[in-house]
């Protein structure tokens, strides 16, 4: 199973990015039919930690390490974080370019959060990437498919955005199937924050 861990924007904050996102060229681009992959409003999600690969046999495991994580939320050390979407910012280059939106607001809890979820599954033996935690919400994989000219365009289009805030009121267990197309992602716990 390929397992990610996440947190999801509210409604409001996705239907207020979706009407920043009419006006970029890369939203044009999907209409016009260029295959730039736009990420689905319902799938939209921040990445806490990715797992990656792991054996079904595990799983059980993998929910209560993550049980454990969250006890610092629940025990009241810390509040759950409050966030919102706002500003923008691009990954990679050519084939791997990736259009995304920043997060503001108490995104220091959802590092301690981080580090903690990692910590749990390194002394539970169990995988996950180990590249620095970097939140964001991906938008779009415009890839090579438009000029770096309009993927900065709509870069810069998104550095005044600045969306509601929301309360995260949960940790999200997800299990990626990306066989299926779109790709489809199914929801396996969650936890309370």
């Amino acid at each position: 199973m390929r397992l990610f861990v996440a947190v999801d924007p509210s409604v409001a904050a996705v239907n207020h990015l979706g009407a920043r996102l009419t006006g970029l060229r890369v939203t044009a681009a999907a209409a016009a039919g260029v295959d730039v992959r736009l990420a689905e409003p319902a799938h939209l999600h921040v990445t806490v930690a990715f797992l990656g690969a792991v054996e079904a046999a595990r799983l059980v495991e993998v929910e209560s390490t993550l049980g454990l994580a969250t006890a610092w939320f629940r025990d009241g050390r810390d509040a759950p974080p409050r966030l919102s979407l706002g500003g923008g910012g691009r990954f990679g280059e050519g084939r791997s370019t990736v259009l995304w939106v920043d997060l503001r607001g108490d995104v220091e809890a959802l590092h301690v959060l981080a580090g903690e979820i990692r910590a749990r599954l390194r002394h539970a033996g169990l995988p996950y990437d180990e590249k620095p935690f970097r939140p964001h919400l991906t938008v779009a994989r415009p890839g090579d498919r438009m000029t770096p000219a309009d993927v900065e365009a709509d870069r810069a289009n998104l550095d005044d955005y600045q969306g509601p805030e929301w309360p995260v009121p949960e940790l999200l267990l997800v299990r990626s199937h990306l066989d299926a197309r779109p790709a489809r992602y199914e929801r396996l716990a969650a936890w309370p924050l």
